[in-house]
């Protein structure tokens, strides 16, 4: 009698479809795998949703913080009546008031220029050395500024005027030099490098080519010390301090940035505003609370709201038009955040005797949840700025009635987003459930897998079977047909 000794595939020796009878079967047990499957996938959406909910708080926060700062409130503006002559910029401590400026003198830099012009920058002038001393100028009598050293330079024979101008440049004498080529050819032109009466200069010549150190010849035509008779170069401008009234009050400074005189103010001076023949001063610079940054502040406010809003609003709402309902429909965390901050930006404050709340100073709350400005009620507003400054940033740590709108929305932001406030406990529960839910489809997987090896080992044995039956049969047809021939 014939035997099998192995089934190669499932259903071979019974004939039966068995490998997609185990396959149904299996996807039958895998079911509940693939509903938690779904159920991951729509926390994961949650998630994603708490974060980008998240991210709207923070920029809520954020705004709202800036006006309850201090810096913001004291911020302040500077006008200038001519900024072309005078012109100015606030910082930390500028006090609110109108500044009368006249400008007499500028603050310039010393600047003299070679008498000789030579041919080219490639000319040669000599070797010695040029010795540079930064300090004062009365007529011709030179002071050397405090804490100055002078600079000595050596210049070669082969050294062109190029060569020189270079060395200069790199010497760190205070002092700048340039070359101007015009048709009657290249001459030195050398300037301090700051302004100031105390950063004139004064430069020596030791000229070893032709021994005369004050000539126009050789090295000396780089000379200026009009107290030794030099004539080598002219003095095209002289160094000079900026001189001007600020409310009558004489000034007098090295530069024209004045930054020291008056608290908070930085005044830059640029044109003589009174003189023989100027009469344009004195000019008025105006200093006053910086509203224009507190509206920008305020507006930034709303739009940090309002896409808040929004995205809460499209989160937790059902669509009847599409039938569909939005990834936190009915999330009790994501309706407690709505609702909180509805209810603090609709709610009044004692903190000002003149406003009760955001709508009394232009902050207006839409149907949609959104917040609109109402500029013109804004700027009207804050010609009171004392009282809309309490209004959003007022702190009372006895009374919480009179603590700012602004104060109360940067506190229950941080409460939302705290280690246990509900945006960040509930995001850490999906998270939980999102963990459990994969334990879950592990565990039903390995039973699955069980599952699925027990109903092969039963369709093997039964193929082994059905092939037994099938041999046993085939033997006894044989047999009987055999004896049937013989008979005959």
């Amino acid at each position: 009698m014939a035997t099998t000794s192995s089934i190669s595939s499932l259903g071979i020796g019974s004939g039966l479809q068995a490998n997609d009878i185990v396959a149904k079967l299996v996807s039958v047990e895998s079911q509940p795998i693939v509903n938690l499957q779904a159920a991951s996938d729509k926390l994961q959406t949650k998630i994603s949703a708490y974060g980008q909910v998240q991210s709207a708080v923070s920029s809520v926060r954020d705004a709202a913080r800036k006006l309850t700062s201090a810096d913001l409130w004291g911020a302040t503006a500077a006008a200038s009546a001519d900024a072309t002559a005078v012109n100015a910029t606030t910082s930390a401590g500028a006090q609110v008031g109108t500044y009368a400026v006249d400008v007499t003198v500028l603050a310039k830099t010393q600047s003299v220029v070679t008498k000789t012009s030579l041919a080219s920058g490639a000319s040669t002038l000599g070797s010695g050395t040029l010795t540079i001393d930064l300090g004062t100028w009365t007529g011709n009598s030179f002071a050397a500024k405090s804490g100055t050293t002078p600079v000595t330079i050596n210049v070669a024979a082969t050294d062109t005027l190029a060569n020189i101008r270079d060395k200069i440049n790199s010497s760190n004498s205070g002092v700048k030099a340039s070359i101007i080529t015009d048709s009657s050819g290249s001459r030195l032109v050398m300037q301090s490098a700051t302004t100031g009466e105390a950063n004139g200069f004064r430069i020596t010549a030791a000229d070893a080519g032709d021994g005369n150190n004050a000539d126009d010849a050789g090295l000396s035509a780089l000379a200026y010390d009009p107290g030794n008779a030099t004539a080598g170069t002219n003095l095209s401008q002289a160094a000079t301090d900026a001189e001007a009234t600020i409310n009558n009050v004489p000034i007098k400074s090295a530069t024209n940035t004045l930054s020291e005189v008056v608290s908070g103010l930085t005044i830059t001076l640029s044109k003589v505003t009174s003189s023989p023949t100027i009469t344009t001063g004195p000019i008025s610079i105006t200093v006053s609370q910086d509203t224009a940054t507190i509206t920008k502040a305020v507006t930034d406010f709303a739009t940090a709201y309002s896409a808040m809003a929004s995205l809460l609003k499209s989160n937790t709402k059902y669509d009847e038009s599409t039938k569909t309902a939005g990834t936190l429909q009915g999330d009790s965390g994501a309706l407690s955040v709505q609702n909180q901050f509805r209810a603090l930006l609709g709610s009044s404050s004692d903190a000002s005797s003149t406003f009760g709340t955001l709508s009394s100073i232009g902050l207006e709350i839409q149907t949609d949840g959104t917040v609109k400005v109402n500029s013109t009620k804004l700027t009207s507003s804050l010609g009171n700025l004392g009282e809309v400054k309490k209004l959003f940033m007022n702190s009372d740590s006895v009374d919480s009635n009179k603590d700012g709108i602004m104060t109360r929305l940067r506190v229950l932001s941080d409460n939302l987003m705290g280690s246990e406030g509900i945006l960040t406990s509930r995001t850490a529960g999906l998270k939980q459930t999102i963990t459990d839910n994969g334990k879950r489809q592990e565990s039903l997987q390995a039973r699955v897998d069980l599952y699925e090896k027990r109903l092969k080992a039963q369709y093997t044995a039964l193929d082994t079977i059905m092939a037994g039956l099938t041999s046993q049969g085939n033997y006894v047809t044989q047999m009987i047909n055999s004896l049937n021939n013989s008979s005959s």
